[in-house]
Order: structure tokens, then C-alpha cells, then sequence
């Protein structure tokens, strides 16, 4: 591709932060109406790059031509203008302003709210991106802010869009819907950079693809003319952990570890969704999966089970036999739960601490607190093992949490949990924006958890994932439960209408599904 074809190229662009290189002699162009993937494992300076494209990040040295010209992207009000729009995978919204307010901070200052509002609707609705403009941000699901991010680029009809993860917030008849929208965006004329972990996707929608690994280019190719094992090893360089699923022995899942008992809690806030007799149990050695779009529930039900909510019944969460409906958390962790929150900074960890710190949120008893003190080597030594175990790049324990890739940091947090030999996990999103080694190398972990035992519970946007780890599956929908339905008997096409709350007409056999 020449110069004067692209509408985006970027020439050897470098930038570096003390002790990493995170783009090194970085080369890449976009034709108009091009689908391009960039594809690389987390840390690899895909961010980066695309930060630099947008504006947020200035490059150490390198050019950027657009439509020929050579532009410098000070700021993200400079992309815009040029018709560049991002959706970044860690968002950038104010939790206190509405989702119409959060969108009008990127437009001009007399945009009026009452027409954007409409517009918003108008937009969701046609891509399947159904949002309220009046809701406060600090009220939606991490899901639904990803919705936020995607209908605030759709809306400024840009000319480039760049999209880092995408589709995890969507059922798979809204991924076809979405990817409609793109390809006609790219009938348009409209250039997009498409950054996702998962290889299908990028094999059935983009036109080419950039490998990234080290911060530097290590290939380009045709996606349509690989295989996504083929991709993989131009990622990560390396095989992928095969995953061994199997179903332990029904003498090994008679103890029912957690029952959601019917579970019902009104709303919290006006913009959270009502549970309704929520029936679940997880046996010993069994991985129970929870499907859905997100905002139907799941962030309510993690709460109730976290002990974050403590409004429910006492019996309606029992814990190893026990009544844990009003627990706090400690309690319930004394009981055997782990806990994997889907929101990894504010929740999972604290920004602002070490690694090693931050595992004193789930460890709070000796060894690592003896007489009232921490024992702060002994946590060091702790999460110097688990950086190892789960290969999580980072400088070392004493990393603060906010410096490690969202990838990364998930990798700790799973294993953070894990260090804890829990009787009943429950996990959100366990692989949520991270690269295809790094998911692989969780869900061999989850596996060989439930292999020790453990009853574990896994909520997820990510069908394929549920697919492929759990041995039954529930569907939420506007705050209820579908019957389980055994994993080799569910279809995705089943699981995408039950995502709707269509699941009535089959419950009775779904219920004999049950095991």
C-alpha cells in the first residue's frame, strides 16, 4: 500500500516508559473501507499504539500520515476533528454524570442534551446498543459502559474507528448485527482498527491483520487465509495450553458446596435490576456457568454473593450448609468462598497499591498477619510466586497495580484467589480483555481447581469460554434465572434466545438436563 492510498499510516513510531519499550519501529497503514485487526498478547503495545493514534499518548519518535499528510495528533480534540473516534478498553467516563452528559463532553459545548438523548436512543437501537441517556455511569454494569464507549464513536460518523474488545458485552446474534454495521461502515469508506482476543471474529470480519509482540511487528497476514491456531502462534509464539475438560465422578459431586435458594432482592437504586427467585446450586468438582447480556442482573448476584449486598434472607445463600445471606465478606471467605470481582481496578485491586499489598484484600490471617502485624515478606514472597505461576508481566511484587496491563492484572487477581485453596470460586469474566495464552492458561487453572474439588461458579459474557470449561449452564435475563441445561445438549443458537428470556417454552426439558 502506497502512502497516498492509506487514510491512516504510521511510520516508524517508537515510545518507550522507564524500563519498557513498548513500541519499537512501529509500521502500519489502513486503506479506506479496511477492516484491520491488531492482534498480540496482553502487553505487547497494542494500547499504546492506538493511544498514540488517538492522541493520548505522544510517540518518542516516528510519523503519522493521514490521507498523506504527515499530522501531529496532539490531543484526542485533534483525532476527532480528522474524524478519528476510539473506543478504549478501559473506559474513560465520570461515574457522577449520565450516560448523555459523559457523551456530550467529547461534542461541541452547545450540544443539546434533550436531541443528543435522542439520538443516543436512535443509535442504540440500530445497533443493538440499547442505552439510557439519563442513567448516572456509576450505576451501570462494566458491560454496559462498554455500550456507553461504542455509541459515543458511532456518533461523531467517524472516518477511522478504533475498537479495542468490542463484542464481549453482546449476545451472539447481536455480534452479527454489529458486525453488519461495520462491514457497511467499511462499505462507507470508513477505516477500522479492530483489536480483539478472539480469533474467529477477526478471521470472519477483517480484510488483514498486524501481529504484535515485544512492542514490535512480527508479521502481517490475511486473517481469512488462517487458521485461529495458526494466529495464536504468531501471537504468543508458542503452542497453546490444551484444555482437558472432564467430568468428575457423581461420587465426587454429591456435597453441594453453594445454593442460591431462591434469591430475590429488590432494587438497590433506580437504575438496578430486580432478582427474582434466583435458583442455582454448584456441587464439588462441578463448574456452573451463568450466560448473558450484561445488565441483566449479574452485577446484583455477584453482590449478593460477595456479601458487598447483605440485604438478602439468611438461606437464601447457604455456604457450605451454612446461612450466609446477611454475611460479610470475611465470614463468607472463612466459609471457603473466592471471589473474582469483573471490575479488576475499584474492586479487584487497589489502584494505587503493590501487588504484594494488594493481596492483603483476600488474605487477612496468618501467615500473613501474625499478632496484629503484617508479615509484609512473607506477602511479598507470596505474590512473587503467583507473578511467576500465572506468568503476569510486571517488575516484581512491589508493582503498583495500576502499572500492569488489564490482561495482567486479571491474571494476579485469579491467582490472588486461587493462592487461598477455596472450596466454592466464583468468578466474573475471568478472561475479559485478556490474550489468548493468557485465557488459556486461567481456564487450565480453573480446571485443575475443580479437579481438588472445588465448586465453582462462573459468570460470563464470553459463550465460548462457558462452552468450553463448565459442565452446566443457567442464562440471567432481566433479573431471572433459566433452568440449568447440561453443556453437551445446549446449542449457542439456544443460549443466544434464552439471552433474551425465551427460555419458557423448553424449561421442562432443560430441567431434565439437569445433573
Amino acid at each position: 500500500m502506497t502512502a497516498a492510498a492509506a487514510r491512516l499510516e504510521i511510520a516508524h513510531i517508537s515510545k518507550s516508559y522507564p524500563g519498557v519499550l513498548a513500541n519499537d519501529d512501529i509500521n502500519l497503514s489502513v486503506a479506506p473501507g479496511e477492516i484491520h485487526a491488531v492482534l498480540g498478547e496482553n502487553g505487547a503495545g497494542k494500547s499504546t499504539l492506538m493511544k498514540i493514534i488517538f492522541g493520548t499518548v505522544k510517540p518518542d519518535a516516528g510519523d503519522i500520515r493521514w490521507n498523506g499528510e504527515v499530522v501531529h495528533i496532539g490531543n484526542p480534540q485533534v483525532a476527532r476533528k480528522l474524524g478519528i473516534a476510539m473506543v478504549f478498553q478501559h473506559f474513560s467516563l465520570f461515574d457522577t454524570l449520565t450516560v448523555a452528559e459523559n457523551i456530550a463532553l467529547g461534542l461541541d459545548a452547545n450540544t443539546d442534551l434533550a436531541d443528543l438523548s435522542a439520538r443516543i436512543r436512535q443509535t442504540g437501537e440500530k445497533y443493538g446498543l440499547e442505552l439510557e441517556p439519563t442513567r448516572h455511569v456509576h450505576t451501570l454494569s462494566v458491560g454496559e459502559r462498554q455500550r456507553v464507549e461504542i455509541v459515543r464513536a458511532l456518533l461523531t460518523n467517524p472516518k477511522l474507528l478504533i475498537l479495542d474488545e468490542p463484542t464481549s458485552v453482546l449476545t451472539p446474534q447481536a455480534v452479527e448485527k454489529l458486525f453488519v454495521t461495520l462491514r457497511k461502515l467499511a462499505a462507507e469508506g470508513c477505516s477500522i482498527l479492530y483489536i480483539s482476543h478472539k480469533l474467529d471474529e477477526i478471521r470472519a470480519l477483517c480484510h488483514s491483520a498486524t501481529v504484535m509482540r515485544g512492542g514490535r511487528v512480527t508479521g502481517n497476514c490475511d486473517p481469512r487465509n488462517e487458521t485461529s491456531a495458526g494466529l495464536s502462534r504468531m501471537m504468543i509464539g508458542d503452542e497453546l495450553v490444551r484444555l482437558h475438560r472432564e467430568r468428575n465422578p457423581e461420587s465426587q459431586r454429591n456435597e453441594r458446596k453453594l445454593h442460591l435458594n431462591r434469591l430475590s432482592l429488590p432494587k438497590a437504586h433506580l437504575f438496578a435490576t430486580e432478582l427474582h427467585d434466583i435458583e442455582c446450586e454448584v456441587r464439588a468438582g462441578e463448574i456452573v456457568g451463568i450466560a448473558g447480556v450484561s445488565g441483566n442482573g449479574q452485577q446484583e448476584l455477584l453482590a449478593a454473593l460477595s456479601g458487598e449486598d447483605q440485604r438478602a434472607a439468611p438461606n437464601m445463600v447457604m455456604l457450605a450448609g451454612k446461612a450466609a445471606g446477611q454475611l460479610a465478606p470475611n465470614p463468607r471467605r472463612a466459609l471457603g468462598l473466592g471471589l473474582v470481582p469483573e471490575e479488576r481496578l475499584g474492586r479487584g485491586a487497589v489502584p494505587g497499591l503493590s501487588l504484594s499489598a494488594n493481596m492483603l484484600l483476600s488474605h487477612q490471617k496468618a501467615p500473613y498477619v501474625k499478632y496484629g502485624l503484617i508479615d509484609h515478606a512473607y506477602a511479598r514472597k507470596v505474590a512473587a510466586s503467583i507473578i511467576a505461576r500465572f506468568k503476569v508481566k510486571a517488575s516484581g511484587p512491589d508493582a503498583l497495580a495500576k502499572s500492569l496491563s488489564g490482561g495482567n492484572l486479571q491474571k494476579f487477581i485469579v491467582g490472588r484467589e486461587m493462592e487461598r485453596k477455596p472450596s466454592v470460586f466464583v468468578v466474573a469474566q475471568p478472561t475479559w480483555g485478556v490474550d489468548v495464552g493468557a485465557a488459556a492458561q486461567i481456564h487450565a487453572e480453573i480446571l485443575a481447581l475443580k479437579q481438588e474439588g472445588c465448586a465453582i461458579l462462573i459468570i460470563s459474557e464470553e459463550l465460548d469460554e462457558l462452552f468450553a470449561l463448565c459442565d452446566r449452564l443457567h442464562v440471567i435475563a432481566k433479573g431471572r434465572l433459566s433452568p440449568s441445561i447440561a453443556i453437551e445438549q445446549a446449542t449457542r443458537e439456544q443460549v443466544g434466545l434464552w439471552m433474551s428470556g425465551l427460555w419458557q417454552t423448553g424449561a421442562a426439558d432443560a430441567e431434565h438436563a439437569h445433573v
